[in-house]
């Protein structure tokens, strides 16, 4: 591999923040332990584009008798964390699609934010507290990252005259980048009291006030539905759904109304800033990747790897939205390796329903169902199977 390539994983249905963080490092390491000359990143769609309760349950028989009441606060920060921690321009990314706010006179939001980035040192309070904790430099290195990335320009493109949540999501993001780099070292996770009050001094120091998620994050980002389900049936209904929402509840939506995910995951190409793409898509991640393939050419995707994925089936069936049997793959398509496990019972073959365009791959995971569906990332030879696509 002559070139450097970069590595997309798009994860399945019902992974939410701290479940996609956990898998993207586990690829991460995989990669690195390989010595592949690979960048990764991902496209997380769970929070912003995936199933949620629109309407707080109202349509299921004893909702909130039955305890079905979501995730609080605190649990939704700690999963926002963990997506941070991987992909630190996360909500920066989100930002982007903020309708913009009509502008009448004088300087703009957006200058006035760059000018504030561009020209910002610390507080004297603020450069203790990093210099404390050992992030001073790491917070310079996030500061200079922030300022050459072009999502911060995207994102501060849609700032209205009082960017309360722009500014949060920029601290959270410099935050996020210093501590990552400090644990990507060796050094222990800041903890959520020292983490907090840190971002207080720095809210301060960018002129804001408050720490909350603001309610363009909060529509678009910040719902996490998904919790143990241990008790009876019917008598945890509510419990049950909060649990299934996200699960089935992921598909149906994107079967539904797929363009959002869609849309996340061309822009995690176009953001990976590549001329050499492989796509990984785990479930219905892979589905995702072999819609948007079939339906347009990207030609920065040179290779397309699933593993325990329905596309197949959604295919074979008639269900797959951008592609009805018995029409082939375009002659765009880029090279397909499908990874399954027979005893993932959410996995299918692809070459007898696209012959000739698929290679199929059958691994054995050595777990039973379910547990086979997501035991992938620790079998050699799905690693193996995926160095065969990599551009060399």
């Amino acid at each position: 591999m002559a070139h450097r390539t970069t590595l997309l994983f798009v994860h399945g249905t019902g992974v939410r923040g701290v479940r996609y963080a956990q898998t993207l490092r586990t690829i991460k390491s995989c990669v690195e332990s390989r010595n592949w000359p690979l960048a990764v990143t991902g496209c997380f769609w769970g929070d912003s584009a995936g199933a949620r309760l629109r309407l707080e349950g109202r349509s299921i028989p004893t909702y909130d008798d039955s305890k079905g009441k979501g995730r609080t606060p605190e649990q939704e920060q700690l999963e926002l964390w963990a997506v941070l921690y991987v992909d630190p321009w996360y909500e920066l990314r989100l930002l982007r699609a903020m309708p913009p706010t009509p502008h009448y006179g004088g300087q703009t939001p957006a200058a006035a934010m760059r000018a504030s980035i561009a020209g910002f040192r610390p507080s004297a309070a603020l450069a203790d507290s990093l210099a404390e904790l050992d992030l001073t430099d790491r917070f310079a290195d996030a500061l200079t990252a922030m300022r050459a990335a072009e999502v911060f320009e995207q994102a501060i493109a849609t700032a209205p005259p009082n960017p309360l949540e722009h500014r949060c999501a920029i601290a959270r993001a410099l935050i996020a980048h210093s501590v990552a780099a400090a644990m990507a070292e060796g050094l222990p996770p800041l903890g959520g009291s020292t983490r907090e009050a840190l971002m207080t001094q720095l809210i301060a120091d960018l002129r804001g006030s408050g720490l909350g998620v603001g309610n363009f994050l909060v529509e678009h980002g910040k719902r996490y539905l998904s919790r143990p389900i241990t008790r009876k049936l019917v008598g945890e209904r509510g419990a049950l759904t909060d649990a299934a929402a996200p699960l089935a509840g992921d598909v149906l939506r994107y079967l539904a109304r797929g363009r959002q995910m869609t849309t996340l995951l061309r822009s995690a190409i176009t953001d990976a800033a590549s001329d050499s793409v492989v796509l990984l898509g785990h479930s219905l991640g892979g589905i995702l990747c072999v819609d948007l393939l079939a339906r347009e050419h990207i030609p920065a995707v040179r290779g397309l790897v699933t593993v325990g994925s329905q596309a197949p089936f959604l295919y074979e069936i008639g269900a797959l939205p951008s592609l009805e049997p018995p029409s082939s793959l375009p002659e765009h398509f880029p090279p397909w390796v499908n990874i399954y496990d027979h005893r993932d019972l959410l996995s299918y073959n692809a070459s007898g329903v696209f012959p000739n365009r698929v290679v199929d791959v059958r691994v054995d995971n050595g777990e039973p169902f379910a547990a086979s569906h997501s035991a992938y990332w620790s079998n050699e030879a799905v690693w193996t199977s995926i160095e065969s696509v990599l551009p060399r």
